[in-house]
């Protein structure tokens, strides 16, 4: 059994996701999200979808990243 990172919830069908070299430990993809997704350097969401990226900088959307500046990235072409 594995015991998750998050809520500690000790679960059988407990998953490993290796990030960096970094293993971690979750019961839940919900848990995972938690813990590992960006978030959007302009709203602060977690970007759970495809998001957008400009020079190491991540945002959710083509919107977000305009709304500091940030010319030329599209959500879809």
């Amino acid at each position: 059994m594995g015991q998750c990172e998050v809520c500690g919830n000790e679960y059988d069908k407990a998953f490993q996701v290796i990030v960096g070299g970094a293993e971690h430990t979750f019961d839940s993809f919900e848990c995972a999200i938690h813990a590992l997704a960006p978030r959007c350097s302009h709203c602060g969401c977690q970007i759970v979808g495809h998001g957008v990226e400009r020079d190491g900088t991540y945002y959710c959307c083509a919107h977000c990243a305009e709304a500091v500046g940030v010319e030329g990235l599209h959500d879809r072409v």
